[in-house]
């Protein structure tokens, strides 16, 4: 069983550790390199499937801690491979047949029109189109028919999450239910949550540190109550700059306080 972590980082990926228009995490790596020299953790949280995050798990160093996937629809645990489309997808694709049209999803799309939306490589728009728990995809109509299609996909039991580039379809589950899970196993010490978009309020609503990191290419996240006690806060930069800005302010935050406790 791990060991008591001192900080578990819950993290959004794009726009908030992955750069929004080149996906690298490169300027967040000695930060990441920080919390693992610290004995952190770092839990991944995402809309991506588990077949996109393996890979950038590994990468950053933190494959020995679960990741969120798809929005909160499930968990990618440790050394767990990747699966194809499971049932629960399947019947989430058959209820969209039945709802007003206007909504296309990445099962309606090829791998050569997700690569063009998202500026994803062909092999990691294929990994994104490998679904198990949620369908990702644009909306083509009128607000007015949008409201519309919103009621019915509620009548019909599908959530609806909107994302920094995608509206997300599911039978439920966010990235703050599955984090309330993990911080229960692992009781960490401190946790913070770094996201940019309105599916991640929750998650940074529930964190001990909440960062909404800055994204120009999008519109900005809604005024928070936590940014009035200061438990949530905002980056000037964007990316994985604005993410290694927040995690060694916060972490040197906590070093002070941890030395004007104990000293004397």
């Amino acid at each position: 069983m791990k060991a008591r972590p001192p900080v578990l980082v819950f993290s959004d990926l794009d726009g908030t550790l992955l750069d929004h228009a080149f996906y690298s995490w490169s300027p967040a790596a000695d930060a990441l390199k920080a919390l693992r020299d610290m004995g952190c953790g770092v839990v991944l949280a995402t809309s991506k499937t588990a077949a996109e995050v393996a890979q950038l798990r590994d990468d950053i160093g933190f494959s020995d801690w679960p990741s969120i996937v798809e929005n909160g629809g499930g968990v990618l645990q440790p050394g767990e491979s990747p699966e194809e489309a499971g049932p629960m997808y399947q019947l989430l694709r058959a209820r969209l047949k039945d709802l007003p049209t206007g909504f296309i999803g990445f099962g309606d799309m090829s791998v050569s029109e997700i690569s063009g939306r998202t500026g994803l490589s062909a092999r990691a728009a294929g990994h994104a189109k490998m679904r198990r728990f949620s369908e990702p995809g644009i909306w083509t109509g009128t607000p007015s028919e949008f409201d519309t299609f919103s009621l019915a996909a509620e009548a019909a039991g599908i959530f609806l999450q909107r994302g920094g580039r995608f509206i997300s379809l599911s039978f439920g589950g966010t990235k703050a239910d599955r984090m309330a899970e993990l911080i229960s196993r692992f009781s960490p010490d401190l946790t913070i949550a770094l996201g940019d978009a309105p599916n991640d309020i929750q998650m940074l609503e529930r964190a001990d540190r909440g960062v909404i990191i800055a994204n120009p290419a999008t519109s900005p996240v809604r005024r928070l109550s936590g940014e009035d006690t200061g438990q949530i806060r905002r980056t000037s930069r964007a990316g994985p700059m604005g993410w290694s800005d927040a995690v060694f302010e916060i972490l040197d935050e906590t070093r002070t306080l941890r030395d004007t406790s104990s000293y004397g």
